[in-house]
């Protein structure tokens, strides 16, 4: 089957699961497509998110089959627009925090295209990949970054700890949230970890997805959407404590934490930890309610979107929108914008002249703001709102404005945006 539901949390084990951000099925969000398969129907799977009652875990319960996911993936660390810089001093911190030494060995799970790996060998650090997707770890491996092509398992860490060494760290960026059997990956984790070894992870941060009103980051590669408490229990069954962590800005809000072995690590718990331990517990993290006001502030702003969008339609004004990408997917279709946008713009050259998930509205390069002239132009990309309105100041001069659907919805034009 392309896509089974299981019913108890994939932290703890509970059947007490309590849906709360009913949030639209999409079709899958970087399943973008070339003009040979317009004919050829998409599926679309359910994005219900559900709170455990018992650990506070946010999660989907609907998991599309990872070969649909990963098959023929085509999204690239490198294509993210700031997100190498981000790596290179993501990279350069850890290593300073961790006191790692040249020649320590880093394994990443996730690692995409190498790009936070490249960043760790250029400080001097020994780096394996493993990526789902084989095609992209052929490519990074032809380029130096030596990744294993599959899923991480126990029995891949094993071999990696068997043939090259035991990880002094371990790394899971923005992908710790993808993964359903997180048993199996974590004992993996624990297995290929030395003694002193550390797990860094990224993910998106639910406290800040709330406060920044970030929901399109909920789709189908992501499966858990993370706080600290609910991790802090889960790990201690595999021999791993938090020891660490930080809020970083990259995704709209996401958390970097760190994790050590319980039984051998020589790292205390940090004061920012604790500190983020009880601002949870203050702001309900585990609470349904929390989440039910948080969907009511999303379903506003989705009220305030389609009403300017309709406004224009029937004005006759044309409308386009920015950004191709997987969050963009399910902004389009929670938010049923898609009757109203004529095309799409985006940067990345892999994407341009396809068409988009399920919806199949045409991906241009943004040079098309110019030469189409649309009246209104959406900004799904809305996390990088700023850069990309600064780089289009010759649309809006033009007479072209740019509506932000989140986290406030705002129209801004040359007159209100002056460069």
């Amino acid at each position: 089957m392309s896509v089974t539901h299981r019913d108890t949390c994939r932290l703890c084990g509970s059947a007490e699961l309590e849906l709360v951000l009913p949030i639209l099925p999409s079709a899958i969000g970087d399943a973008f497509v070339s003009a040979e398969l317009l004919n050829e129907p998409q599926e679309t799977y359910p994005l219900d998110a559900y709170l455990c009652l018992r650990c506070g875990h946010l999660q989907n319960l609907d998991i599309v089959d990872p070969k649909i996911l990963f098959g023929s993936y085509t999204y690239r660390t490198s294509s993210s627009l700031g997100l190498v810089e981000h790596f290179r001093a993501y990279a350069a911190s850890v290593v300073r925090d961790l006191a790692l030494e040249p020649g320590s060995f880093v394994v990443e799970i996730g690692s995409n295209d190498g790009s936070l790996l490249r960043a760790f060998k250029d400080l001097g650090l020994r780096v394996r990949g493993v990526d789902a997707a084989a095609n992209i770890a052929d490519e990074a491996t032809a380029k130096g970054i030596p990744t294993i092509g599959g899923f991480f398992t126990p029995a891949i860490a094993q071999q990696i700890r068997a043939t090259e060494a035991a990880a002094d760290l371990v790394c899971a960026n923005n992908v710790y949230a993808h993964i359903d059997n997180m048993d199996d990956v974590t004992q993996g984790i624990r297995n290929v970890m030395s003694d002193n070894g550390a797990f860094v992870f990224e993910v998106s941060y639910v406290p800040d997805m709330i406060d920044n009103l970030v929901f399109d980051t909920i789709y189908h590669e992501h499966v858990s959407y993370h706080s600290l408490l609910p991790l802090e229990k889960f790990f201690r069954r595999f021999d791993l404590m938090l020891f660490d962590a930080m809020r970083v800005p990259s995704k709209g809000g996401s958390i970097g934490a760190f994790a050590q072995p319980l039984s051998t690590g020589k790292r205390r718990q940090s004061a920012r930890l604790l500190s983020l331990f009880e601002e949870e517990r203050a702001r309900g993290v585990e609470n349904p309610e929390t989440y039910r006001k948080y969907f009511s502030e999303i379903e506003q702003r989705k009220t305030e979107v389609i009403s300017i969008l309709k406004e224009y339609a029937e004005s006759g004004k044309k409308i386009a929108a920015y950004g191709a990408s997987t969050t963009t997917t399910t902004l389009l279709f929670h938010f049923e914008m898609a009757p109203y946008i004529d095309f799409i713009v985006d940067d990345n050259p892999v994407k341009q002249g396809t068409f988009s998930p399920g919806c199949h509205i045409p991906v241009l390069p943004s040079s098309a703001l110019l030469e189409r002239k649309p009246d209104l132009v959406v900004v799904l990309a809305w996390t990088y709102a700023d850069p990309i309105i600064h780089r289009n100041q010759a649309y809006m001069a033009g007479g072209g404005k740019f509506l932000l659907p989140l986290p406030n919805v705002t129209v801004r034009g040359i007159d209100r945006f002056p460069g």
